[in-house]
């Protein structure tokens, strides 16, 4: 399970940050915005190799000491992050994608919302409510 879930911004500003436990909030923020830089290579080399425009998913951005750091990028460039405990070896590549799939799904619905205004920060319960039940939990 995730330790830290980000849904990042076409322009690179965050729409939603979460994560367990909150003392290492400022930690997870250094985190994932150094992964935008990893998302940014990433997006330009395949645009380069001219691969499937429908991959979204980017797979594992980088491997810290504690943690792993996965990325997924929308059709319109909102950048989701994914940041999982390092010494959980059952996670498989499979279910970071399915992660990234209901995080997607959960994250369109919030879109399709009459009253959000795209851009501001994502304050969903439905959201909210789905990224804690993909969160560590910590008792």
């Amino acid at each position: 399970m995730a330790v830290c879930i980000a849904v990042i911004a076409k322009e690179n500003y965050p729409l939603y940050i979460r994560s367990v436990p909150t003392q290492n909030e400022l930690k997870f923020h250094y985190t994932v915005h150094t992964s935008l830089d990893v998302v940014e290579e990433k997006i330009s080399a395949a645009g380069k190799a001219l691969a499937d425009q429908r991959e979204l998913y980017l797979g594992l951005l980088y491997p810290t000491e504690d943690y792993k750091v996965y990325g997924y990028v929308t059709n319109s460039k909102v950048k989701f992050v994914i940041v999982v405990d390092s010494s959980n070896t059952s996670l498989r590549d499979n279910e970071i994608r399915s992660m990234f799939r209901k995080l997607h799904n959960s994250f369109t619905d919030v879109m399709c919302n009459p009253f959000y205004n795209p851009g501001d920060t994502i304050q969903s319960k439905a959201f909210d409510g789905m990224v804690s039940g993909m969160m560590v939990q910590v008792s």
